[in-house]
C-alpha cells in the first residue's frame, strides 16, 4: 500500500469546509482502492492565524511543508485583512518559494451543470489554461514614494525572463501534446506591452519549432475574452502570463457554469518540492458557515492531486463519482441546485463505494 502525506491547509471562508469535504472523499477513495492511503496533516495558518500572530504562516512555513507529497490548499482572504497581505503572506510565498511555476486550470461544463451561454452544452467547452505562476505581474516588484502627498507614485513591475517563459511554453506544448485536439492558443497583449509581451510572442513561436505535431494560434487577451463567450469550441490549451490567466480562468469558471466547480493545481514540474491543490473560488466569506459552499472544486482539485501523484485511476475513479451526482441533480445553490455541502459529499462518497468499475 501506498501513503502519501498530504499537507491540508484550509485557511480562510469557506476553505475549512471544502478541504473537510475533500478529506471525506479522499477518505471514501482509501477505503475502495485499498492499494493507497492519505496521512493528512492539518495547518491551521491563515488570517485567524494571522490576527494572533501577525503573520500568515511561521517564519519556518515552508520547511515544514517541504517533507510532504502535496499541499491541499482551501482559500485565503478575510474581509478584516487586507488582500495583499493575505495573498502575500501564505498563497504567493508558498507558490513562489516552491517554484510551482505551472498553474494548470482544468474547464469543462460538467453533466448536470448548465452553462450561461446559450447552446453551449457539456463537450462543446473542454479547455486547460495554463497560467505562468512565478513572474510576470505578480513578481512583487515596484514600490511607493512620497505617500500622501499629490505627487504619490506608485509602481508595479512585471518581469518576464526567457527562462520563465521558455518553460512555461513549453509546459503548455507539452500538455497540449498530450490532449486529442493538439490545439495550443498563446495568449499575450503584445500591441500594447511592447517588450514582455513581444519576447512573450517571440519565445512562444521558438518553442513552437519543436512541436510540429501542435497546431497553435495566439490571441490578444481582449480578443480572447470575446472568442472564449462566442465560440467556446474552437479553443483547447490556454497559456499566458500570471495575470492575463488569472482573469481568464475566472470567466471560464463563470461560462462553465460557476467558479464553485473550478479547480487549480500549482506544479513545480520538475518534483523537487510539494505542489499545491486549491479550488479557484476563494474564500467566498458571503456563504462561510451556512453549509452550501460548493464542494466540486475542491474534489477536481483532489483529481488533479492525484494525478500527480501517479494515481491516475482513482482520479478517474473520484471525477466519475462527481459527474454522476452532478448529473444527478445532488448540485449546490450557486448551480442552480438546493444541497449543502454535506449533501454533495455524502453524495460522492457513496458514489465511489457503489460504483461497480
Amino acid at each position: 500500500m501506498k501513503t502519501y502525506k498530504i499537507a491540508a491547509i484550509p485557511a480562510d471562508g469557506i476553505g475549512p469546509e471544502v478541504i473537510d469535504a475533500g478529506a471525506q472523499v479522499l477518505a471514501a477513495l482509501e477505503k475502495r482502492e485499498e492499494t493507497l492511503s492519505f496521512d493528512l496533516t492539518t495547518f491551521h495558518w491563515g488570517s485567524d492565524y494571522y490576527k494572533k500572530t501577525g503573520v500568515m504562516m511561521p517564519e519556518d512555513g515552508l520547511d515544514q511543508l517541504k517533507p510532504f507529497d502535496a499541499i491541499y490548499f482551501g482559500a485565503v482572504g478575510a474581509p478584516d485583512v487586507p488582500d495583499h497581505i493575505t495573498l502575500w503572506g501564505l498563497r504567493l510565498p508558498i507558490c513562489q518559494g516552491f517554484d510551482q511555476y505551472a498553474n494548470v486550470r482544468p474547464t469543462r461544463i460538467i453533466p448536470g451543470v448548465a452553462s450561461p451561454l446559450r447552446g453551449v452544452e457539456a463537450g462543446d467547452l473542454d479547455w486547460v489554461i495554463v497560467r505562468e505562476n512565478s513572474e510576470g505581474e505578480y513578481s512583487g516588484h515596484g514600490g511607493r514614494a512620497h505617500r500622501g502627498l499629490p505627487e504619490e507614485v506608485g509602481t508595479e513591475v512585471s518581469i518576464f525572463t526567457r527562462v520563465g517563459v521558455t518553460r512555461i511554453m513549453r509546459y503548455a506544448f507539452d500538455l497540449a501534446r498530450s490532449r486529442p485536439r493538439k490545439l495550443l492558443t498563446v495568449v499575450t497583449k503584445s500591441n500594447a506591452q511592447r517588450f514582455g509581451m513581444v519576447m512573450w510572442d517571440e519565445i512562444a513561436a521558438e518553442v513552437a519549432q519543436d512541436y510540429p505535431d501542435v497546431t497553435w494560434d495566439k490571441m490578444l487577451v481582449d480578443a480572447m475574452t470575446v472568442r472564449m463567450v462566442k465560440t467556446p469550441q474552437s479553443l483547447d490549451t490556454i497559456v499566458a502570463t500570471n495575470l492575463h490567466a488569472d482573469i481568464l480562468s475566472d470567466l471560464a469558471g463563470a461560462l462553465a457554469g460557476s467558479l464553485g466547480v473550478a479547480p487549480t493545481a500549482n506544479i513545480d514540474p520538475e518534483r523537487r518540492f510539494p505542489s499545491m491543490f486549491e479550488p479557484i473560488h476563494g474564500s467566498a466569506f458571503d456563504i462561510t458557515g451556512k453549509g452550501i459552499a460548493n464542494p466540486v472544486a475542491s474534489f477536481w482539485t483532489a483529481s488533479q492531486m492525484l494525478d500527480h501523484l501517479g494515481e491516475g485511476a482513482a482520479s478517474a475513479r473520484l471525477m466519475r463519482a462527481v459527474e454522476k451526482v452532478c448529473a444527478d441533480g445532488i448540485v449546490t445553490p450557486d448551480v442552480g441546485g438546493t444541497a449543502t455541502t454535506q449533501q454533495v459529499t455524502d453524495a460522492v462518497c457513496e458514489a465511489i463505494r457503489s460504483e461497480n468499475i
